[in-house]
C-alpha cells in the first residue's frame, strides 16, 4: 500500500526521510520504501507515527481527512 500522506505530513513538518527512519529506528532506505510503497509499514510503526504527529491512523493513510487522533483507551 502506498501511503500518500507519509511524505506530505513529514515535509509538512520540516523533517527529512533520515529523521523520520530514526526515531522509527529503521534505515533512511527502508522508511523511504515505506513512503513509495514498495515495504508495506508495519503497524507498530504506523502507530508510532501517528503519536509523533498527533495524528490518527486514519488521516495517514488516506481513509479520513480529519486528522485528530482518536481518544487513548486505558488499557
Amino acid at each position: 500500500m502506498k501511503i500518500e500522506r507519509l511524505k506530505e505530513i513529514r515535509e509538512d513538518r520540516d523533517y527529512k526521510q533520515i529523521d523520520i527512519a530514526n526515531y522509527l529506528k529503521v534505515t533512511q532506505a527502508q522508511y523511504s520504501r515505506y513512503e513509495l510503497g514498495v515495504n508495506t509499514i508495519p503497524i507498530e510503526n504506523l502507530s508510532k507515527l501517528a503519536d509523533f504527529y498527533n495524528l490518527s491512523i486514519d488521516y495517514i493513510i488516506g481513509r479520513t481527512d480529519e486528522r485528530k487522533p482518536y481518544p487513548k483507551t486505558k488499557y
